[in-house]
C-alpha cells in the first residue's frame, strides 16, 4: 500500500528563509554600526562681539511689521510711501545702503516685497537682518 499512496512532493518553505535573512541582516547592520567609532575634534568656534563702530548714518533701517506697515529708521510709513521714499534716498546718497528687519511675526510675503522694491530702486547694498527686534525698535 506504500506505492498506492500519493507522494508528496518535497516543498520549500519560504517565509522561514525570509525570517532567518532579515534576522541576518539586523544582526550585520548592528554589528556593523559598532565597529564604527566617531572620531572628532575640538573646534574653537569663533565668537561675534558687540561692534564698537557707531551706525553708518546712511544706511537706511527698513523694518517690515506683522500687521505689514513699514518702519523707515523707526518712523512708521504707509506702503504707497516706501517706493518715493527708496527712490529719492537713492537719488540723495552716493552709496546706497537698506537693512530690512522684522520683526516675529513679520509676514513673508510684505519682506519679499520691500526687497523687490530696494531693487527696483536700484539699491545694490541690501543686507537682511535675521536677528528678531520689536516693531520700530
Amino acid at each position: 500500500m506504500a506505492h498506492d499512496e500519493v507522494r508528496r512532493k518535497a516543498r520549500i518553505e519560504i517565509i522561514p528563509l525570509i525570517d532567518v535573512i532579515f534576522f541576518l541582516l539586523a544582526t550585520f547592520v548592528l554589528f556593523t554600526l559598532s565597529l564604527s567609532r566617531i572620531q572628532s575634534l575640538p573646534v574653537q568656534l569663533p565668537v561675534a562681539s558687540t561692534s564698537t563702530t557707531p551706525p553708518d548714518p546712511d544706511m537706511v533701517n527698513l523694518q517690515v511689521s506683522d500687521s505689514g506697515t513699514y518702519y523707515w529708521n523707526k518712523e512708521p510709513i504707509g506702503v504707497n510711501e516706501l517706493e518715493p521714499r527708496l527712490h529719492s534716498y537713492r537719488q540723495q546718497v552716493s552709496v546706497p545702503r537698506v537693512l530690512i528687519s522684522g520683526d516675529s511675526k513679520a509676514r513673508f510675503g510684505a519682506t519679499v516685497y520691500a526687497l523687490d522694491q530696494v531693487r527696483k530702486a536700484g539699491i545694490e547694498q541690501v543686507s537682511v537682518e535675521t536677528r528678531v527686534t520689536d516693531s520700530g525698535k
